[in-house]
């Protein structure tokens, strides 16, 4: 798998594809020998609750191979959004690897999801509700942004701009994440249900799902919906494969790299977002190395995205 992933890095450079103009195959597997560190905290975590990377791993690998029903509601979303289902997989067994432990029965996320229909949540930071706070003029230059990713995409900007680690008439803001300031009521670092989701990014995916999976749209002024359709099993998987799209497209389109044939990566993106500043970032850094005469830089997996890779054909077999 290593020597046919080199061959494809070899043959992309020596035909030149270093533009977003072209685009190049990416194969399957690792670049990395060794699996990268894995994050303190998600070390920590795991120490915690008094468990293994490997047996969180097996737990979900448990829940997929034990369940038909989730098995093929993976399938029939996958298909929808045209994307293969491994790539759905490799973001849920990341997810329950590194971050929380995935329940024993899909059922529990389906009782967790009610849940919250009757909970008090609200976005919202010193007092200051979301709603009210992409009004400020600052966010002016998003209203013409009429799809949810493009708009909280911009409003993601405007608050890394103009607020992050700040002080913007007399209030002092946080060097947070703008997900992490405004749309986790409960703790920092909060993400729920099967695809471990943020509210942010559900609110970016919204037109999508809606025009794939004809969804209603989300509305950051109703946390309870928003968190119903995370931890909701049947309204969160769209969710995780336009995620995962988005991925597919963005480095397609901006960088000139199909990923698709690679699980790995697509989870990596899953884990660390921002799929299309990345993407920018990567066809920066080639246009400079082309310029210098030097080989294109490919897309490379996580501690995360290794995983998935590694463990790629004990997952493949479940499908």
């Amino acid at each position: 798998m290593k020597r046919v992933f080199l061959s494809a890095i070899l043959l992309a450079t020596a035909l030149g594809f270093t533009h977003a103009s072209a685009t190049t195959m990416v194969a399957a597997g690792n670049v990395h020998a060794e699996q990268p560190d894995v994050p303190g905290a998600s070390s920590k975590r795991t120490k915690a609750g008094r468990t293994t990377f490997d047996a969180k791993y097996r737990k979900v690998y448990a829940l997929l191979k034990s369940d038909a029903e989730l098995r093929g509601k993976i399938k029939t979303v996958a298909r929808a959004y045209d994307i293969e289902p491994i790539h759905i997989v490799g973001a849920i067994v990341g997810e329950h690897t590194y971050n929380v432990d995935a329940y024993d029965r899909l059922q529990t996320y389906y009782v967790k999801a009610v849940s919250y229909l009757t909970s008090n949540l609200r976005f919202a930071y010193n007092g200051e509700d979301i709603t009210d706070f992409i009004k400020r003029p600052e966010f002016a230059e998003c209203a013409g942004k009429s799809d949810s990713y493009d708009l909280w995409e911009c409003r993601e900007t405007v608050w890394n701009n103009s607020f992050r680690g700040t002080t913007v008439g007399g209030a002092s803001f946080p060097n947070d994440r703008f997900s992490a300031t405004f749309f986790q009521p409960f703790y920092a670092g909060q993400t729920f249900g099967i695809g471990q989701l943020n509210p942010l990014t559900a609110l970016q995916m919204s037109d999508l799902v809606h025009k794939v999976s004809r969804l209603p749209r989300l509305d950051a002024g109703d946390p309870n919906d928003v968190y119903k359709t995370i931890m909701d099993p049947d309204l969160t998987l769209p969710y995780v494969a336009a995620t995962i799209k988005t991925s597919i497209e963005a480095y397609k389109s901006i960088a000139g790299f199909d990923i698709s044939g690679n699980p790995g990566l697509t989870a990596t993106l899953y884990n660390v977002g921002s799929p299309e500043a990345r993407a920018h970032a990567l066809k920066a850094e080639n246009e400079r190395r082309a310029a210098a005469g030097e080989p294109a830089k490919q897309p490379e997996e996580n501690y995360y995205g290794w995983l998935v890779n590694d463990k790629l054909a004990e997952l493949e077999a479940l499908f």
